[in-house]
């Protein structure tokens, strides 16, 4: 088993990590779900507030396109660790969108970033039938016809209280736009089989097991045809209790697939930095420990997401 040092960034897997929102989503959530996460090992979080309505996907293909200019402009004088400058990834349409972009460039043999983080892939190529294809276009339909209110209502009824909070905030903040900005989310294609095999930096995924809107099937699918892949899985559950589980289980997964599935969890609570089981950290007790593919906060030796009470 390997224990990863968190307490300087590591060689090749980057500097900075842009992360894209869902569909009618926000950086809010990802910056609350990755920024401590990703912190731990010593990358910086850029999350970009996603552009009203029907802007959404082209103002993500945006971001990512200045942030890998600046990355570029930073690899000219790299550090002596030589690395890479740039992770990218997302959530649900937020991963579609990284991930295609990533192809693109592997095809035009065009500078990629150092690897992805995706989190909850809702479907592969076209959107079809997709359930977060339809749930957005029935949201889009539904918010047209009776107002945000009721909408929210509706969707309230049927999730966690959790997301329903989450989706209470950020669709405010969407305003006017939310409509434009899901029926966009519902038709943009996903990876297709053939873009997912050209990606050949490490990926680490994400799936939940108790999602039906984003099925692990799918997270699944992408693993098998992504080259160098690992997936952690998680429940809504879980992150309902801490948002960072979503962050956690990504960066673990991101960290196998570029290390190896014997990576270590290394998620400590307090001031712990390091250290191996049993063992001690640089600056208190080590609580790293091995772990399984899912993380369902029950038990802290099997799941990072749960530290234990001080």
């Amino acid at each position: 088993m390997r224990t990863v040092d968190r307490a300087r960034p590591l060689p090749g897997l980057g500097r900075t990590a842009l992360l894209l929102p869902g569909g009618g989503s926000d950086e809010v959530f990802i910056e609350v779900a990755f920024r401590a996460p990703l912190e731990a090992f010593g990358l910086r979080l850029v999350a970009p507030r996603p552009c009203p309505g029907t802007g959404v996907v082209a103002g993500y293909l945006a971001a990512l396109d200045a942030e890998m200019d600046t990355a570029a402009e930073m690899d000219t004088a790299a550090d002596a660790e030589k690395n890479t400058p740039l992770v990218i990834g997302g959530v649900s349409l937020g991963a579609q969108v990284a991930v295609r972009w990533a192809a693109h460039r592997a095809r035009h043999g065009l500078a990629g970033p150092a690897g992805l983080l995706l989190a909850l892939p809702a479907w592969t190529g076209p959107a079809g039938q997709a359930p977060a294809a339809l749930a957005a276009a029935a949201t889009s339909a539904r918010l047209r016809r009776q107002g945000l209110p009721i909408t929210l209502a509706h969707a309230r009824a049927r999730t966690p209280g959790w997301l329903g909070d989450e989706l209470a905030r950020a669709w405010a903040r969407h305003g006017d736009s939310l409509a434009d900005a899901l029926e966009t989310a519902s038709t943009a294609p996903g990876p297709t089989e053939q873009e997912l095999a050209t990606v050949s930096v490490p990926v680490g995924l994400v799936g939940l097991r108790d999602d039906p809107i984003h099925p692990l099937a799918v997270a699944q699918r992408w693993r098998a045809l992504l080259p160098h892949a690992e997936l952690v899985t998680t429940t809504l559950a879980a992150i309902g209790r801490d948002r960072a589980v979503l962050g956690r289980a990504a960066t673990l997964a991101w960290l196998r697939a570029a290390h190896g599935p014997a990576v270590r969890c290394a998620y400590p609570h307090g001031t712990v930095t390091g250290g191996t089981p049993g063992g001690a950290g640089r600056r208190g007790r080590a609580v790293s420990r091995t772990c399984g593919d899912d993380l369902d906060g029950r038990h802290w030796p099997a799941n990072p997401e749960s530290p234990p009470s001080r």
